[in-house]
């Protein structure tokens, strides 16, 4: 089996394959930058209890991080735990992904795995966007090229932030209202929160279709997607494990035969 981290900056994603690349579990524990490589141990090996699976049938493992100060500390967890090796994304992996930006090594290494991912799995052109601490876009096109996207700050984020400079708001849980009109100041909020959210990822949508001349695949994953999806007039996908999947197939492209 092969143990599958991506390190974000609220949550790390812990996710386990069998060999025949199906899922065995998942789970999300939060990204602490003070815990030491002994205290994320300990978090995979509950994790590993669990789902009662033995670590030691761990052949391998690959992290995905956008947390610097993390990665290290992960990796060494890991290595403690299971004794393996472990592969780390980072700038001149084998991927398989043509990046066509600017700068290709200024990408970060959570949307390299999902465009991988989306790739394989979905036809192109395709937007894939990522919910969590930012809202990104990925925009592959027709020839299965990375070409560019777009960073909007998180649903969680903008909450924080509002609640932090209104001192007479609170802060409110992320589910969406009955009603887009709110009638008290929860239900505003709330309805702000999500409803504009939503209206901004089809906002974009549209305009990144008609800037590129063709309708696009729409593929949506992390952990805020399942909320705001929903409420989107677009038609999109919602895949939890994206990034896990693409985190196997560059696995599998640079483990040692």
């Amino acid at each position: 089996m092969i143990l599958a981290i991506d390190i974000g900056n609220t949550n790390i994603v812990i996710g386990v394959f069998d060999k025949s690349d199906d899922i065995v579990f998942m789970e999300r524990v939060s990204t602490n930058i003070m815990a030491t490589a002994l205290e994320y141990a300990a978090t995979i090996k509950m994790a590993f209890e669990v789902h009662n699976i033995k670590i030691e049938n761990i052949d391998g493992a690959i992290i995905s991080s956008v947390v610097p100060t993390v990665t290290n500390t992960f990796k060494q967890a890991v290595e403690k735990l299971t004794g393996q090796d472990v592969i780390v994304v980072n700038p001149g992996i084998k991927t398989g992904l043509a990046i066509r930006i600017d700068n290709p090594a200024q990408l970060g290494s959570d949307l390299v795995v999902d465009a991988t991912a989306g790739i394989k799995e979905y036809p192109v052109p395709q937007i894939i966007i990522d919910m969590g601490t930012a809202t990104t876009m990925s925009v592959i096109d027709r020839n299965k090229c990375y070409i560019g996207g777009a960073i909007i700050t998180g649903v969680q984020v903008s909450s924080d932030a509002l609640v932090s400079r209104a001192s007479q708001l609170s802060r409110v849980s992320l589910d969406a209202p009955s009603k887009v009109i709110g009638t008290n100041t929860i239900d505003c909020i709330k309805s702000g929160m999500t409803y504009a959210s939503a209206c901004a990822v089809d906002g974009m949508i549209e305009r990144i279709e008609k800037e590129l001349g063709e309708k696009c695949t729409v593929i949506a994953t992390g952990g805020i997607s399942n909320i705001i999806i929903p409420l989107c007039k677009h038609k999109i996908i919602i895949d939890d494990t994206l990034l896990l999947k693409g985190l196997i197939i560059i696995y599998k492209k640079n483990a040692k035969k």
